[in-house]
């Protein structure tokens, strides 16, 4: 199955949705790191760099799936939740491309300020357009550490489907027993230029990550958060002032700093998965990736509706 992918970043939901067997078309992208991490990773795909106000969807009209992930800043309680009256709001613009593409199924992801109440008349204007373009519509608020990523991390899924396969589309099944702390999934990379006190510091990192920021182009450097999230970490034993180039050193004291690998780890990345660019563009695309499990989990049940109705065309 094909998708297209909008406003794909460093490839987080791209990642998730190849997993769940789509192969993409095309990734739109506006940053130029975020680009140049697609094509180290996946030379093949094309990767489509610039404003997504200018991409043009009808060459891709039938693929299976559009998806992506719509700047979040006119929701995020971060922000000044301007929502329709952001100039950084593309949903407008992603209701172009569903129109143009006409795919079987729809899937958007979004930070959770998108269901406060001050955007419900923007939620069911949304939902108004996708149903009269023939989707029925829905969405859900899914947590990360539920599909096993090691971190608080709730974001809204919007996912339409057409009216003919609505009745085959189900949302993902959340795990029932907790993903694996931050001791437990960093040990290895603490411990890699052989710092003793990886061990004992893993002991104490007993819980899973709070949510990872990125920040924004204008603001947010390669560190992990304000003040408040700053304090969760080193409740864990972590310095978040700034992100190291490396793991501690033999004979390191005090607490760690993370790296870019570790924190792409806590997101949900293979270690594989290379990342363009010096720490302040690396981190930023890692702090506001989509983690690649949670769009598998939901691609996978798209594909599944997908299928089911081929399968009883067939039939």
């Amino acid at each position: 199955m094909q998708s297209v992918e909008l406003c794909a970043g460093a490839g987080g939901q791209a990642l998730g949705l190849e997993r769940a067997g789509f192969a993409h078309d095309a990734l739109v992208e506006i940053d130029a790191h975020a680009c140049q991490t697609l094509r180290l990773n996946r030379p093949a795909w094309d990767v489509r760099e610039g404003d997504l106000r200018t991409f043009d969807g009808r060459p891709f009209a039938g693929v299976e799936l559009l998806a992506g992930g719509v700047p979040c800043p006119p929701f995020s309680v971060a922000g000044k939740q301007l929502g329709k009256d952001d100039e950084r709001d593309l949903f407008p613009e992603a209701l172009r491309l569903v129109d143009e593409i006409r795919p079987r199924a729809v899937m958007l992801e979004n930070v959770r300020g998108f269901l406060d109440a001050v955007f419900a008349d923007y939620r069911q204007s949304l939902k108004a357009k996708l149903t009269k373009m023939g989707y029925v519509a829905d969405w859900r608020l899914l947590n990360a550490s539920h599909f096993g990523v090691p971190q608080l991390r709730p974001r809204v899924v919007i996912v339409a489907v057409k009216k003919e396969i609505a009745d085959q589309f189900a949302w993902p099944e959340e795990r029932h027993h907790n993903p694996l702390t931050v001791g437990e999934v960093l040990e290895d990379l603490m411990a890699a230029k052989g710092w003793q006190g990886a061990r004992s510091w893993a002991k104490r990192a007993d819980e899973i990550a709070p949510t990872i920021v990125g920040g924004s182009k204008k603001h947010g450097g390669p560190d992990l958060g304000p003040t408040r999230a700053r304090a969760a970490w080193a409740t864990l034993g972590v310095n978040g002032k700034t992100l190291a180039e490396e793991a501690p050193e033999k004979g390191f004291v005090g607490m760690p700093r993370l790296t870019i690998r570790m924190v792409a780890r806590l997101q949900g990345f293979p270690d594989d998965w290379q990342f363009h660019g010096r720490k302040t563009h690396a981190y930023r695309q890692v702090g506001n990736a989509f983690p690649p499990p949670v769009a598998e989990a939901v691609g996978h049940q798209i594909a599944a509706a997908i299928r089911s109705k081929r399968i009883h065309a067939v039939a």
